[in-house]
């Protein structure tokens, strides 16, 4: 009976975000969150400082391209560069703020993930990303996203990150105690400066 109730209720879930995300407040303990994040690996489930949860809906057919692009560049590059981990967008990050947020691409340094206990590794890490890329997809809204770059990365302590939003052919670049730089037209190059050294996307790659 309670598989049932189970299979009822994900699929309650999966009706409900089919067009626009389910955003509640909860006070679940960070463990038993964690949990529910874990069961549900196919859905892409956030949650802020303050406790808010919300449950994105699916990838559109053209969303999955532009995400799968963008991370695909990251995780080749990061297979030559070696000095760290390039981290896909199914990964959750637990932030110093109390917060647990997911990429559509992170990149980790070695050096930070060796100080990650055995325990650690096998849940949901408690660590902050070097480097994050959002890609907006056709049902994220535009200010919630920049909020998220500005609130959840940078303030955690991610040294640089990028917003791409293929509708407007415009990326936002963002780097700890600057102005948020932004970049009109895919016709342009993304640097991973200091933090991936090397590293350049080119915007092209999603038209």
């Amino acid at each position: 009976m309670s598989s049932a109730i189970a299979v009822d209720t994900e699929n309650t879930i999966h009706q409900i975000i089919r067009f626009e995300p389910l955003v509640f407040k909860s006070q679940m303990p960070k463990e038993r969150f964690h949990q529910f994040v874990l069961r549900n690996r196919d859905l892409k489930i956030e949650r802020d400082k303050y406790g808010t949860i919300t449950i994105h809906p699916l990838m559109t057919f053209d969303s999955g391209f532009d995400e799968g692009e963008a991370f695909f560049h990251l995780k080749l590059w990061s297979k030559k560069d070696k000095t760290g981990k390039a981290f896909s967008p199914s990964t959750s990050f637990d932030l110093p703020d109390g917060s647990q947020y997911k990429a559509d691409g992170a990149w980790i340094s070695n050096q930070k993930i060796a100080q990650l206990t055995e325990q650690n590794r096998k849940q949901i890490a408690s660590i902050v990303p070097d480097f994050v890329m959002e890609v907006r997809s056709e049902t994220d809204r535009l200010p919630k996203l920049k909020e998220k770059m500005t609130d959840a990365w940078v303030a955690n302590g991610v040294q640089l990150a990028w917003l791409i939003d293929p509708k407007t052919e415009t990326a936002w670049i963002y780097r700890p105690g600057q102005a948020v730089e932004e970049v009109s037209g895919f016709d342009k190059v993304l640097s991973g400066e200091e933090v991936l050294p090397g590293f350049v996307f080119d915007l092209g790659e999603l038209k």
